[in-house]
């Protein structure tokens, strides 16, 4: 059979309801992030950093989750969320760089997960490490095919477990918060509160951890990005502020909680995930155990959920001919075979460079986060233009005074991420772009259309740039990994 054939013959796609949506956003969102947040946080800033970020985060994320939220309704027709929403609003090669983009970023940040199991192992099993020895690499490796013939067998049952890895993985988590606050000291919280003499200013502590609450909160739009198996639209923006507030309260109450345990110093210091490192200090050895199989859980569920999620986005880019044909290949289990394929061989090679990173959990992480920052930015600014101006396709008039306050919010929330960021991830992000223009050609030629208009042209150059001084920048030594 062709690919074309393929493609015209795919199955119908599975149906999933507002609870198993629900869940899908919240196992994207608690996985590796949240086991790392008490080092992360005390690595920045105290208390009251801790409290503007968390305020700052909070608000920023939840205009977003509305953004996707107001996107899911006023544009019903659009699917796979993120890239249909950056194509809809500035053409398709933009378009093009947001699914690569966020694509990209769930198989960094599925690196991240395993480099976290590793490195909690580590503690047990020396010879593992940081998660970034060859024997962690080649465990991670057995785990990385494992879940690719798991997911084969079908969305739909892949979809079920994570709803119930979910639950499993929340309780360990909500069960750390609760312990940590009955054993909390107050004089440690006190002389935590403005942070320690390695702290700089408050503006800086809290830019310091702008990137680290990016990334526990990605899979704030996995309702969106799987929005062709919901039962019923509306579901979509309903799990999706569902699943935001739900994980919300328990992010920032992890981070606050810690800093009445141990003196930020000393959580700064601890290895990863800190979570346990605190919790041991709180009950004894036992809770850093208590905390590991908790992690281990949450960490495979996450991994589940981004993995569903990244093939999702290559195979509806492909059906909209935005990617190769090859990619829009699924099997009758409803399974985007080829891109689940690509996704797990990103992730591998991935996996293979952190073994030359300094700090190969911290740096996966911070590129993550990066390599979503566009992507955001995008579909935050395309929900700008849609309310600002009559849409056909939206219904034709402009949208509400809290729909315009909402989009505008999460535009200048995103664009203020990626100053956060700093030069050094915007960089390596372009060297991890750039190259996907290659399948961008690819695209054209098959359509027979012509490669780039001058738009396009201007983007290539900013593009091929950037990778350019990136690549510089690592010869140099100016920027590492």
């Amino acid at each position: 059979m062709s690919q074309a054939g393929t493609t015209a013959e795919s199955p119908p796609a599975a149906k999933l309801t507002l609870t198993t949506l629900t869940a899908m956003v919240v196992g994207s969102m608690v996985g590796a992030g949240v086991f790392s947040l008490p080092s992360r946080f005390a690595q920045e800033t105290g208390v009251l950093g801790a409290l503007v970020a968390w305020a700052v985060a909070g608000t920023g994320m939840l205009m977003l989750a509305f953004v996707f939220q107001n996107l899911a309704v006023r544009r019903p027709d659009l699917d796979a969320g993120v890239y249909a929403y950056a194509k809809a609003g500035f053409g398709e090669y933009l378009g093009f760089f947001s699914a690569f983009g966020y694509w990209a970023s769930a198989c960094v940040g599925n690196v991240t997960y395993w480099v976290l199991i590793m490195s909690t192992l580590g503690a047990v099993f020396p010879a593992l490490g940081d998660g970034d020895t060859l024997l962690a690499a080649a465990l991670s490796t057995l785990g990385l095919w494992a879940f690719f013939l798991l997911i084969r067998r079908g969305v739909k049952e892949a979809a079920a477990i994570n709803r119930i890895v979910t639950v499993a993985k929340v309780v360990p988590i909500l069960v750390f918060v609760v312990l940590a606050l009955f054993c909390l000291d107050p004089k440690v919280f006190a002389a935590n509160w403005g942070g320690a003499a390695y702290a700089g200013p408050l503006f800086d502590q809290v830019l310091g951890t702008m990137l680290a609450t990016v990334f526990v909160f990605l899979g704030v739009e996995g309702a969106s990005v799987y929005s062709r198996h919901a039962k019923r639209r509306e579901d979509v923006g309903r799990a999706t502020v569902l699943g935001f507030l739900s994980v919300f309260a328990v992010f920032a109450s992890v981070t606050i909680v810690s800093y009445g345990i141990l003196p930020m110093g000393e959580t700064a210091e601890l290895r990863q995930p800190s979570m346990a490192g605190v919790l041991e200090a709180a009950v004894g050895p036992w809770g850093e155990v208590f905390v590991s199989a908790g992690l281990i859980v949450s960490v495979l569920g996450a991994y589940l959920a981004w993995t569903l999620m990244a093939a999702e986005v290559l195979f509806v880019a492909a059906k909209d001919h935005d990617m190769p044909r090859f990619l829009s290949r699924a099997t009758p289990a409803d399974v985007p075979v080829s891109a689940l394929l690509m996704s797990t061989l990103m992730s591998q090679a991935v996996l293979v460079v952190t073994l030359f990173s300094e700090d190969a959990f911290t740096f996966a992480l911070n590129l993550t986060s990066a390599l979503t920052l566009i992507p955001f930015l995008l579909a935050a600014a395309f929900a700008l233009k849609l309310v600002t101006r009559p849409d056909p396709l939206a219904g034709g008039g402009r949208g509400t005074p809290r729909e315009i306050t909402v989009a505008a919010v999460a535009t200048l929330y995103t664009a203020f991420l990626l100053y956060a960021a700093g030069l050094k991830f915007v960089l390596v992000s372009f060297i991890v772009y750039a190259p996907a223009t290659l399948l961008f050609v690819k695209v054209r030629r098959e359509q027979g259309r012509r490669l780039f208009s001058p738009g396009e042209l201007v983007v290539c150059a900013v593009s091929v740039v950037g990778a350019v001084l990136g690549l510089l920048a690592l010869a140099s030594g100016w920027i590492s990994l």
